[in-house]
């Protein structure tokens, strides 16, 4: 695939021509941007799920963080895959690099390594369209390196800090980041917010953690605060639903984990609301700021 070499012309165009095409044309924004640019990786037909883009705003949300597509990126915990699709394609025809830290592959949770594993079924066949992605693990136990230190440009994790905190890992995680990240380098990230009054729940059983929590986990990682978006805000959402953020879309839950569906659950209430209420931040690894080693854990 050839490198697209004008970086930011191509995502001036892409925001251009996603924002002309408004929520309800996001199929057809391939057709307009640049091959290889932004725009072009978000219109992309092999997307993943792309009507949530009505709720995540994947240009808006990434232009935020700063994503370029000569970068080498690394994303942490990318579930099944929904920021891939758009990561890989654009950074493969840029000549960027992306690294994926998924699951453990020796996790207890067995829907945590069902989950690896479908993402590398669909990510480690199609090289011309994904590149060359390296995949790392984020380790249930111990502890080993995320990424090269001092090598990433961009780190991004989106709607997985609660998975950190329900292991125990978040604090190790995020020191992990920062290791790898460059001096001057960007952490962005997206979490289900919880209203921002009581206390914070240290495994985020709901799934919504408050912003100041997410923002001291960060600070006491050695991070610096940049900024934060409301573009993934949205006021509709409660967050006192019966079976927490998972009773909204896209999941849908009618019946506490682990028991069968509830046919008679209403759900229109939930879909009225849509997704959730996201914070989105932006942190920096400090100029001046050394790699520090892992540090040996022998449980979380």
């Amino acid at each position: 695939m050839a490198m697209i070499n004008r970086r930011h012309a191509a995502l001036g165009i892409a925001a251009a021509g996603l924002a002309a095409c408004g929520r309800g044309s996001r199929p057809n924004a391939a057709d307009t941007a640049p091959t290889g640019s932004l725009g072009w990786a978000i219109g992309g037909e092999w997307r993943i799920d792309a009507a949530r883009d009505e709720w995540r705003h994947p240009l808006q949300t990434l232009l935020f963080w700063g994503l370029e597509g000569d970068m080498t990126v690394l994303e942490v915990l990318p579930g099944l895959g929904w920021y891939t699709s758009i990561l890989a394609p654009y950074l493969a025809a840029n000549g960027g690099r992306l690294i994926a830290a998924g699951f453990d592959p020796d996790a207890s949770s067995l829907a945590q390594r069902e989950t690896l594993a479908a993402w590398q079924s669909r990510f480690s066949h199609d090289r011309e369209l994904y590149g060359d992605i390296q995949q790392t693990a984020v380790r249930e136990r111990g502890a080993a390196p995320l990424a090269p230190a001092n090598s990433v440009d961009l780190a991004i994790i989106a709607n997985s800090v609660h998975t950190l905190m329900a292991g125990g890992i978040a604090e190790r995680v995020f020191r992990d980041v920062l290791a790898a990240l460059k001096p001057g380098g960007a952490f962005g990230v997206e979490q289900h917010r919880a209203a921002s009054t009581g206390l914070q729940d240290p495994l985020a059983g709901t799934g919504y953690v408050q912003e100041a929590y997410v923002r001291a986990l960060a600070q006491e990682a050695g991070f610096e605060f940049v900024a934060a978006s409301d573009v993934n805000a949205n006021p509709r959402d409660t967050r006192d639903h019966p079976f927490g953020v998972w009773t909204l879309p896209p999941t849908y839950r009618t019946s506490p984990l682990g028991r069968p569906d509830d046919p008679s659950f209403d759900t229109a209430p939930y879909e009225a609301i849509g997704e959730s209420d996201r914070m989105t931040l932006k942190f920096r690894k400090p100029s001046g700021a050394a790699a520090r080693a892992p540090i040996p854990e022998s449980a979380p």
